[in-house]
C-alpha cells in the first residue's frame, strides 16, 4: 500500500461522499469542497499527468513551491501514488511544481526534468505567457483519467519525503494527530501553511491519517473565522 492509499483509506469506503477538503480563499471569495472520492479522483488525474507527461516514477525527486490549497493536496498525493520522493530543496529536485508567484524560483533551481505550473484557478483556467517547456497543469490535467494504476505497486517502505519512508511519514502523521487530539470525525479549521515539514505534517497529513476532514482557509479574514467554524461545524482549529 502506497502512502497515498494509506492516507486516503479513512476517507473512502462508507465515508467517500462526505466532505474531506473544504477550501476557502478570502481574497477571491472562492469556496471549493471535495469529498473523499473527488480528492482521490483529482489525485489520480494528477498522477497520470506526472507519470505520462513528466516520467515521474519511483525515486523521482519532486519539490513543491505551492501554498496550502486543495490542488496542492491533490498533486502531493499524486506524486506519492507514482512513488516519487518529495524533497524540500528545489535545487535537488528533478521536477518542481509551482504556482505563478514562485515560478522564477522554480526555474532558477534548474530542475533537470522541468517545471509544472499551477494556476490554482477555481474554474480550471490555465496560465498564459509561460516560458517554453513549462507545463501548464490546468490545461494538461483535464486530459487525463480519474483512475490511476501504477506500473508497479509502490511499497509502504518506499522513500517518499526527504529520505523518510512511507511508513515513517504515516507514523509521524498519526503521532502528530495524537498530539493535536485529532481523531476520526473531527472537522479541522486551519489557517496553517504547508511550506514547512511541521506545517505540512500537522496541517494536512495528520488530518488525513486521523480520518478527520479539513477546512483550509487561505488569505484568511480573521473576522470571519469564528462564524466559519460554526457554519462548517468544526471541532478543532489550527492557527498559522
Amino acid at each position: 500500500m502506497s502512502l497515498t492509499d494509506a492516507l486516503l483509506a479513512p476517507a473512502l469506503g462508507t465515508n467517500a461522499a462526505k466532505p474531506l477538503v473544504t477550501h476557502y480563499d478570502d481574497a477571491t471569495g472562492e469556496r471549493m469542497e471535495l469529498s473523499g472520492t473527488t480528492t482521490a479522483n483529482w489525485a489520480a488525474k494528477a498522477a497520470n499527468l506526472l507519470r505520462d507527461e513528466c516520467d515521474v516514477e519511483p525515486g523521482t525527486r519532486v519539490a513543491l513551491l505551492l501554498p496550502a490549497h486543495w490542488q496542492t493536496a491533490s498533486v502531493l498525493l499524486a506524486l506519492w501514488s507514482c512513488g516519487a520522493e518529495l524533497v524540500t530543496d528545489p535545487a535537488t529536485a528533478q521536477w518542481v511544481l509551482t504556482d505563478s508567484e514562485h515560478l522564477d524560483t522554480a526555474l532558477g533551481a534548474g530542475p533537470e526534468g522541468g517545471v509544472v505550473a499551477l494556476s490554482l484557478d477555481a474554474f480550471g483556467k490555465g496560465l498564459t505567457g509561460l516560458p517554453a517547456g513549462v507545463i501548464d497543469f490546468a490545461t494538461e490535467v483535464r486530459l487525463h483519467g480519474d483512475e490511476f494504476v501504477p506500473w508497479e505497486p509502490v511499497p509502504a517502505d518506499a522513500v517518499v519525503w526527504d529520505g523518510a519512508t512511507g511508513d515513517d511519514v504515516l507514523t509521524a502523521a498519526r503521532e502528530a494527530a495524537g498530539v493535536l487530539d485529532m481523531g476520526a470525525g473531527d472537522r479541522v479549521l486551519s489557517t496553517r501553511e504547508w511550506n514547512t515539514p511541521e506545517g505540512l505534517r500537522e496541517g494536512l497529513l495528520a488530518v488525513l491519517a486521523a480520518g478527520a476532514s479539513l477546512v483550509q482557509c487561505r488569505h484568511a479574514d480573521v473576522s470571519r473565522l469564528d462564524h466559519r467554524a460554526e457554519t462548517e461545524r468544526c471541532t478543532l482549529r489550527l492557527s498559522a
